[in-house]
């Protein structure tokens, strides 16, 4: 498999819970190489990453799939509302910031600046 089409099945495997850099995935390879625990072979201009035999050894011998344990108890739904409303929102911030005049923006800076006090303030509970 290629390195990002580790990360996709990563992606895949956790539900959308777990998806690694490419910034962690690549180094964790290198030193799997380094190892002994995989080989790679360029192909088309990437690489292509095989477990050796000690690496299939050493992966039946490890914990169980990580990524299992990765959406366990996620409340997927609740995760899709607060996505919706995250994206919402800098989209609407985004339109201010392209479009809106200098005020307009600094109104929207300001709102963005309350929002994020505010959402601290809730969990120190007040008010």
């Amino acid at each position: 498999m290629h390195g990002y089409e580790m990360i996709q099945e990563i992606g895949e495997r956790s539900g959308g819970a777990w998806r690694p850099s490419p910034g962690s995935v690549y180094p964790t390879l290198q030193m799997l190489e380094d190892e002994g625990l995989i080989t790679s072979e360029s192909e088309g201009g990437k690489k292509l990453f095989t477990l050796t035999e000690a690496g299939s050894t050493a992966a039946a011998e490890g914990p169980e799939a990580p990524w299992d344990d990765a959406g366990r108890g996620v409340d997927w739904e609740t995760m899709n509302e607060i996505r919706q409303a995250g994206f919402g929102l800098m989209e609407a911030f985004g339109q201010v910031w392209k479009t809106g005049t200098a005020d307009q923006r600094q109104k929207a800076l300001t709102v963005i600046n309350d929002a994020r006090k505010k959402l601290y303030l809730i969990l120190a509970d007040e008010d």
